[in-house]
């Protein structure tokens, strides 16, 4: 039942407020892509830690997101929001001005820690400001649909920045924000729970653990070609340990997930559809920002103004999506996005070395559009699924799985890009090559402009083919995942409908 208590114009200045954070960290997951060409040629990472840079910051940030919600209830949601706000400023200045790519590395972990204390608490500081029922509905769309416009506006602002600055500056972009939110700060709510329940860190410790040893261990596999036994050791012991983790939440007093909500059918299946819709968009979209840049030859402004159709785009379809209610129901407003994206990564994966642009824009515009759609209402029917006393129980599980979902793609669709590419690389001929030209596209680019004209052309023109060859792989995967998912969500809902 609707709330007879409705929003004034301070609520809504509150949401706006709301949005800088949201913002900045959804921007943050994304804003390095186009510096990772001149990540790769001033600090020379490898194959591995180039990874790292870019997928350290989702899976901290998503294994910290429970703890912290957690957390918000106790010390003040408004306040620990703040905190970590200072602490993510702190992060991205250290990150800027990182020496090596152990360093960045480092900086990027603190960052996805402390995105994982501004997520939860935004999102229910946002529930603390609207209690009609419409009118949380409306501004959670607009939550989304500024999360979604973040993660598409950072290459965006990253071209514009690399175009005058050096890399470090695409990660400055927290310190003028975070001056500006504190001084609107005042016009938010502060929020505790005065009957929060204690919890416990060691099951937050189990899930993190769990999760990124089986990440590394997967990622090990890919780019090795094979598995040894710490990819082994580590894989199996994740798996265990994540076992442990799922035990204990059924035998503690106060567990981290609630495990009841997964007997929902509709709930799980959406959970998995937000997975594996953010699992195939990072994944892919870290390809198609290295693709404009490394292969088509475009300068980081000209890639990032390529990413403002399918930000508008996605932008309106998030806001728009609720609309859609009206005429049909939840379930075939997110499998239309799942089909939308399902045909826009056919159409990307006809992506050549030579390419017809309006092919690119096309098939991007698509895939962000449907990935919005299924994301905007996807969680909303899993928090509409779920009992009402459990929304808040609901609405950070979803949150966590879409967060891993991004955190996964950029893992395991980056690292089965990797092996191909290796895989491709090491046919060439010159065997001389650094361990960087032959573990990406940036290295070899970067080696051949230290060889003759027409052996740096040669090594060029196959480096930018196997990276095609790695894109068109993770493509194919990332269709089957999806064709998959329609499959299985058609039938759990055909069979809640009897």
């Amino acid at each position: 039942m609707a709330s007879s208590t409705r929003a004034g114009r301070r609520e809504w200045i509150g949401l706006a407020v709301l949005i800088f954070p949201t913002l900045l960290v959804s921007m943050d997951s994304t804003v390095t892509y186009l510096a990772l060409p001149a990540i790769s040629a001033e600090l020379k990472p490898t194959g591995s830690q180039l990874l790292w840079i870019t997928d350290i910051y989702t899976f901290l940030e998503g294994g910290f997101l429970i703890i912290m919600g957690a957390l918000g209830d106790r010390v003040g949601r408004k306040r620990l929001l703040m905190i970590g706000f200072i602490l993510f400023a702190a992060a991205s200045v250290m990150a800027a001005f990182a020496g090596s790519p152990a360093w960045l590395i480092a900086a990027r972990a603190l960052l996805g820690m402390t995105g994982a204390i501004i997520l939860p608490c935004t999102l229910s500081l946002i529930r603390s400001l609207f209690h009609d029922d419409r009118q949380r509905t409306a501004a959670f769309g607009l939550y989304t649909a500024s999360y979604s416009g973040g993660t598409m506006l950072g290459p965006l602002i990253g071209g514009v920045l690399l175009t005058h600055f050096w890399w470090g500056s695409v990660f400055l972009i927290s310190v003028p924000l975070m001056l500006l939110f504190l001084f609107a700060s005042p016009l938010l709510p502060e929020y505790r729970d005065p009957e929060a329940k204690q919890f416990s860190l060691m099951n937050a410790l189990l899930l993190l653990t769990g999760t990124l040893s089986v990440i590394f261990g997967v990622k090990r596999i890919a780019e090795s070609g094979g598995m040894d036994w710490i990819s082994l050791t580590t894989v199996l012991g994740g798996l265990v340990i994540s076992g442990i983790f799922v035990y204990s939440q059924t035998i503690v007093r106060n567990p981290l997930l609630n495990l009841s909500l997964f007997r929902i059918p509709a709930f799980s299946v959406t959970l998995s559809t937000l997975f594996l819709g953010l699992f195939c968009w990072a994944g892919l979209y870290l390809f198609l920002t290295q693709y404009m840049q490394l292969v088509l030859g475009y300068d980081p402004l000209k890639a990032g103004l390529l990413t403002l159709l399918p930000v508008a785009i996605t932008v309106a379809g998030c806001i728009l999506a609720p609309q859609t209610l009206r005429w049909v129901s939840r379930s075939v407003t997110i499998l239309l996005g799942n089909v939308l994206m399902l045909g826009s990564i056919v159409l990307l994966a006809q992506l050549s070395t030579a390419t017809d642009l309006f092919l690119l824009i096309a098939g991007f515009a698509g895939f962000n559009l449907g990935c919005g759609i299924v994301v905007t209402m996807g969680i909303d029917m899993v928090v509409s699924v779920a009992p009402h006393e459990q929304a808040g129980a609901a609405s950070g599980i979803s949150e966590s799985s879409t967060t891993f979902g991004q955190a996964f793609g950029v893992a395991l669709l980056g690292s089965v890009g990797t092996a191909v590419y290796r895989s491709k690389m090491s046919a060439f001929a010159d065997t001389t090559l650094s361990e960087e030209a032959h573990g990406t596209l940036g290295g070899a680019l970067e080696a051949s402009k230290q060889l003759p004209i027409d052996a740096g052309l040669a090594l060029a023109n196959h480096a930018r083919q196997a990276f095609v060859d790695s894109f068109h792989m993770a493509s194919l995967l990332a269709a089957a995942a999806i064709l998959l998912m329609i499959g299985v969500f058609l039938a759990v809902m055909k069979r809640s409908s009897q």
